[in-house]
């Protein structure tokens, strides 16, 4: 509920602290002593719009605070939460708002600044204002549907698990025809493409054992051609094994003559014996070298290719296998596409119907509880000498989503015979607050805000019924903190606690002020309501007689 207010240098009011209450309080005073300049103040600090003019003459700027005490459980503090506010448990929450004097402004929730709008938000919570001129609270359609579930206690939670299924499948067969699209249009490269791989058939670590085997080849035939010619040197008619062979036969005709001849031979011997091991060596070697040339063709058209076709796709010559993988993967998803999406189709129409029996059946309990609001705010127009008037809650079709399918706007018919439309478009200024006040006192509990603030919802009647009027806003103040401005005694008689709005001049500056009424104070100041400018012993008899009913 709204704890505080603090004003300083609005328009007529310099400096003014108020402190509030739970239950009725009222605020009453002369014409003209400045009842919409509290309004305004306290509008101002709910997000208003600020303009210069409410900047008191001569000052640099005007400033508004308001403090509530909330419960934990408050809508507010979620409001905050989206806003980035961080806030102290248990501690009131404050609002704040300057302009100055050029027209600047500036926004504060719980000691963070914000932007206007964003105080506007944190304020829906916190206050409902309801004058002739008010959109939001009862007379904004958009929130029409909430405040019916809340009177009938509704539950919504099936409802929106069910919207929560058809739109999460709605969102995984939309993902899967993209796809599936998108897929399709690349179904020819694909399949060119991984037949291209497929047909080449690379294999991991091919490309670096090719070009090892190419580097061995080709080593090798360079090594060939450097022994061309060495067997005939070696082994030829005319070789040195064939020469050293003739010199031994002849020395070995003489070696006995003589021991150095014997040596020589032995060294000959030696030697054939050395070179008929190294033509066996180069006569391997030979052998080992030779390779056939169409191998060096073939393995050279192999790497060409393989380097060739990862070129072509953008990636190395090992990662060819995974890519021919992969697009063989692709193609069969393409294949298997269509069943997906029929599965999944399957799936939304089975998820559509559970959603449209959910709400079906949400639509059931709403009609039901419209009903039984509709006969509850039928049962206080009367005694609010709105006797012709007819009220009731529209329920059409509107767009499906988690609260279910249904829209919900409260209408009146305010003569015999004449149609039903929206509250702002049919009820006149007087009509329009009783309305509300029917509604609210209807809806008891249904109302988001803790605290309602009525503008003159008794202006243009008396007697009886703004003793209907004041007994309905007492009723309504045992849910909610009310604050009315009021010129009705009636009405002020049933306050739990009156504040008195008065207006001074000294000759120089005219002020506003704002006190709050003692027992006797509250006596008087319902007898000059009754009785005008002149108090008279039978206005106050009067006076005392409605606080002792209220």
């Amino acid at each position: 509920m709204l704890t505080g207010l603090s004003i300083r240098d609005v328009v007529l009011i310099e400096a003014l602290d108020l402190e509030f209450d739970a239950g009725l309080g009222v605020l009453t005073g002369e014409t003209g002593a400045g009842k919409s300049i509290l309004l305004d103040a306290l509008g101002l600090a709910l997000g208003a719009r600020a303009e210069a003019g409410l900047v008191r003459a001569g000052q640099p700027q005007a400033s508004v605070g308001a403090s509530f005490e909330l419960s934990p459980s408050h809508p507010a503090f979620a409001a905050l939460d989206e806003q980035g506010i961080e806030r102290e448990p248990g501690e009131p929450l404050l609002v704040r708002r300057t302009v100055k004097a050029d027209g600047g402004s500036r926004a504060f929730a719980g000691g963070s600044a914000v932007s206007a709008s964003a105080l506007r938000e944190i304020a829906a919570e916190l206050v409902e204002i309801h004058g002739q001129h008010d959109d939001r609270g009862l007379l904004n359609p958009r929130g029409h549907r909430d405040l019916l579930d809340r009177f009938g206690g509704i539950d919504r939670s099936a409802t929106g698990a069910a919207w929560a299924e058809l739109s999460r499948i709605e969102a995984a067969l939309a993902g899967a025809r993209a796809e599936a699209e998108a897929a399709e249009r690349d179904r020819d490269y694909l399949s060119h493409a991984h037949a291209e791989i497929a047909a080449l058939a690379p294999e991991p670590g091919e490309e670096s054992a090719l070009a090892e085997e190419r580097a061995g080849i080709q080593a090798g035939a360079k090594a060939g051609e450097a022994l061309a010619g060495i067997d005939e040197l070696l082994s030829g008619s005319d070789g040195a094994l064939s020469q050293l062979r003739q010199a031994a036969r002849k020395i070995e005709r003489g070696a006995a003559d003589h021991p150095l001849l014997a040596e020589a031979l032995a060294s000959l011997d030696r030697a054939l014996i050395e070179g008929h091991e190294a033509e066996d060596r180069v006569a391997r070697a030979a052998e080992a070298l030779a390779h056939d040339p169409g191998r060096l063709d073939a393995v050279e058209a192999r790497l060409f290719d393989i380097r060739g076709l990862a070129r072509k796709h953008r990636v190395e010559p090992d990662a060819l296998a995974a890519l021919g993988e992969e697009m063989a993967a692709k193609l069969k998803a393409i294949e298997q596409g269509g069943e997906t999406i029929a599965a999944l189709e399957a799936e939304l129409a089975a998820a559509r119907s559970r959603y449209d029996a959910a709400a079906a059946a949400l639509s059931a309990e709403r009609h039901a509880a419209a009903a039984r609001l509709d006969e509850a705010v039928a049962r206080e127009l009367p005694p609010l000498k709105l006797d012709a008037a007819r009220f009731r809650t529209a329920l059409s079709a509107g767009e499906p989503g988690a609260g279910g399918v249904d829209r919900a706007e409260f209408e009146v018919s305010t003569n015999p015979g004449a149609p039903f439309g929206a509250l702002t478009r049919i009820a006149s200024g007087g009509e329009l607050s009783r309305f509300i006040l029917a509604l609210k006192v209807a809806l008891a509990e249904a109302g988001a805000a803790a605290t309602m603030i009525f503008d003159e919802i008794d202006r243009g009647v008396g007697g009886a019924v703004a003793s209907a009027i004041g007994e309905r806003l007492a009723r309504l103040a045992t849910k909610s903190q009310l604050l009315v401005v009021t010129h009705s005694p009636q009405v002020a008689a049933r306050a739990a606690h009156h504040y008195r709005i008065e207006k001074s001049h000294d000759g120089t500056v005219t002020r506003t002020s704002v006190r709050r009424l003692s027992a006797e104070e509250r006596r008087e100041e319902i007898a000059r309501m009754l009785s005008g400018a002149e108090v008279t012993d039978e206005a106050r008899a009067q006076a005392a007689k409605l606080l002792e009913v209220a």
